[in-house]
C-alpha cells in the first residue's frame, strides 16, 4: 500500500494476533508497511483489553478506526486482500 495513499486517509488500523494462531502472520504481513498500525497480542492484558473495546473475540481481526477511535470497518477472524483493506478505506 502506498504511503501516499495512506496519509491522505486519516485512519489507524489495530491489528489483534496471538502466537499460535495460523492466519496471523498474514494479518501481520498485510500491515506491516503501514505507518498508522498498532498491534495487539490478545494473550496479553493490554491486548486483550483493546480486543474487548472493539468486540474482537477472534484472530486475526483487523478493526480500522477513525481519529476519534470509532469502527470505520473490520475483519475478524479472517485477513483482507490490500486490495480489499485499500477499498474500504478509501471510501
Amino acid at each position: 500500500m502506498s504511503e501516499r495513499i495512506w496519509r491522505t486517509i486519516a485512519v489507524r488500523i489495530k491489528v489483534f494476533v496471538k502466537k499460535n494462531c495460523p492466519r496471523c502472520p498474514a494479518a501481520k504481513a498485510l500491515t506491516s508497511d503501514l505507518t498508522e498500525v498498532e498491534q495487539y497480542d490478545v494473550e496479553q492484558v493490554a491486548g486483550l483489553a483493546e480486543a474487548a473495546f472493539y468486540g474482537v473475540l477472534s484472530t486475526p481481526s483487523i478493526v480500522v478506526v477513525d481519529q476519534d477511535g470509532k469502527e470505520v470497518v473490520s475483519w475478524r477472524g479472517e485477513v483482507p486482500s490490500k486490495e480489499e483493506l485499500i477499498a474500504q478505506i478509501s471510501q
